[in-house]
């Protein structure tokens, strides 16, 4: 009988055995059902940031939480409701999971979108935020110290930038020095825009020694070479790259004018495949003399002995032997612009056709504007040629053309400060057309090229601009023009 209760037993503990826990020993204690959620073993954190962060902490669930919350409000743009969610997050783990910057960057991100573009953010506060935006970023250096330079990078970018006049150009300049000098061919992006800037600013204001502005304008151009045989089209645009392309190497150019700040292979490597475009163009091939003359070349280079050779075989001899136009021109072919400047006003004053002396003014206009990089001479001689010559479009082409070519004199080489300038070009290359319709073709070629280039709607809605209104486009031009947007 006792065996037959005990098989019972058994099989109605089998039938039940997914609600109860069943033994025919009835005298041993019930065990506690085993939790179905696996403990998380602590994270090594001997690889991470030494800042405070929510790994292995007891409030890393709640710091999680936190955090999507308010990147999730930022990816909505809602800067002001993400503040307050970022504020807890950051109080309670500034370093994040040890492994990214995140809260130092996004906060900053969010104070600097509080600044610029929250209407209710009174003049206190913006001061506030300014300051703590920097002290994240020094934050930044001290908990990831392997990233510091990048951090010195932002900071001097929105000393330079973003809150300008917080810093001295002199003090941004020391900024970017240490930030190149340390991080080499590998500094970021961000630093080659605003260190050319204040590089050219300082030489031209004779602020810096033009050794020291050679050493670094020459880092420069290799981290910027490096970067674009390096990177792909798609990583160039993604990463900026193409903003870098737009306006660094133009400003660079400009100390073109300084003689002696680029040697002769710079002028080689730069002009001689213009040159070989059109090898047996008289223009072209006195213009590659000049340039190879004006960087120190010397007599027996291989590519100044080729273009003599091919001037004696294509360009016949000047009919003047004497006086300041030969004089002039033997000047140019020396690359010693000031002195052929000199022997074409000589002649200027020495003549009284005023067709001749319109034509040799718009000739010092444009040694002003190709050779020694001063616009604002360049404009004077071209507008003096204009004045002697009635019905000539000439000068008007070289002036637009100048406006055009000064988006990265006057602006980053993107954007509004930069596009404005076209309004201008625009307007002189109109003109060209309306004075002699000879230029009409050229005229409307580069009109219909720059017309893309001009500002967009929204640029001239953010800044309060209407079109058809009347602008004055500032920098070195400093005309009125009409507003117009991008086509």
């Amino acid at each position: 009988m006792k065996r037959i209760n005990v098989a019972l037993l058994l099989i109605l503990c089998t039938v039940s055995v997914l609600f109860y826990a069943c033994t025919p020993k009835t005298t041993e204690a019930a065990k506690e059902p085993v939790s179905a959620t696996k403990v998380k073993p602590p994270v090594n954190t001997a690889n991470l940031s030494p800042c405070q962060k929510w790994v292995n902490e007891s409030f890393e669930q709640e710091a999680l939480e936190a955090h999507v919350l308010y990147r999730d409000q930022m990816k909505a743009q809602n800067y002001k409701e993400a503040l307050p969610l970022w504020e807890k997050v950051y109080q309670m783990a500034p370093a994040a999971d040890g492994r990214r910057d995140v809260h130092y960057m996004d906060g900053a991100r969010i104070y600097k979108y509080l600044i610029t573009y929250e209407a209710s953010t009174t003049a206190a506060e913006k001061a506030a935020y300014q300051q703590k935006v920097f002290d994240l970023y020094q934050q930044a250096v001290e908990c990831y110290p392997k990233k510091a330079t990048d951090y010195k990078a932002l900071m001097a970018y929105d000393y330079f930038y973003t809150f300008p006049g917080t810093k001295s150009d002199e003090e941004i300049y020391e900024m970017y020095k240490e930030i190149v000098d340390e991080d080499g061919l590998k500094a970021s992006v961000s630093v080659l825009n605003p260190f050319t800037s204040i590089i050219v600013n300082s030489l031209l204001e004779e602020k810096i020694p033009m050794a020291e502005a050679q050493k670094y304008a020459g880092k420069i151009n290799d981290i910027f070479n490096h970067n674009k045989k390096e990177r792909t089209p798609t990583e160039w645009k993604k990463q900026g790259w193409d903003i870098v392309e737009s306006y660094t190497p133009a400003r660079l150019e400009q100390l073109e004018g300084i003689k002696g700040f680029y040697g002769c292979d710079h002028f080689i490597n730069k002009y001689a495949a213009e040159y070989q475009a059109n090898p047996n163009d008289c223009d072209a091939i006195g213009t590659f003399i000049a340039r190879l003359k004006y960087g120190g070349c010397a007599e027996t280079d291989p590519n100044l002995v080729a273009a003599r050779a091919a001037k004696q075989a294509n360009c016949k001899r000047p009919v003047t032997t004497s006086g300041p136009l030969k004089l002039a021109r033997d000047c140019m072919e020396n690359g010693d612009y000031d002195c052929a400047i000199s022997k074409y006003e000589e002649y200027v004053n020495s003549v009284d056709d005023n067709t001749k002396k319109a034509n040799i003014n718009l000739r010092i206009a444009k040694i002003y504007y190709v050779h020694k990089k001063k616009y604002s001479q360049a404009r004077k001689y071209a507008r003096k040629a204009a004045s002697q010559r009635s019905g000539w479009g000439a000068p008007y082409m070289l002036i637009g053309t100048m406006y055009a070519s000064s988006g990265p004199l006057c602006g980053p080489g993107t954007g509004f400060d930069s596009q404005r300038v076209t309004w201008a070009a625009i307007d002189k290359w109109n003109k060209a057309k309306s004075v002699d319709p000879s230029v009409s073709a050229e005229a409307n070629k580069l009109i219909n090229r720059y017309r893309q280039y001009m500002p967009t709607r929204a640029d001239i809605f953010q800044r309060g601009i209407k079109e058809g209104s009347t602008y004055k486009v500032p920098c070195w031009i400093q005309e009125n023009t009409i507003v117009r947007i991008a086509k």
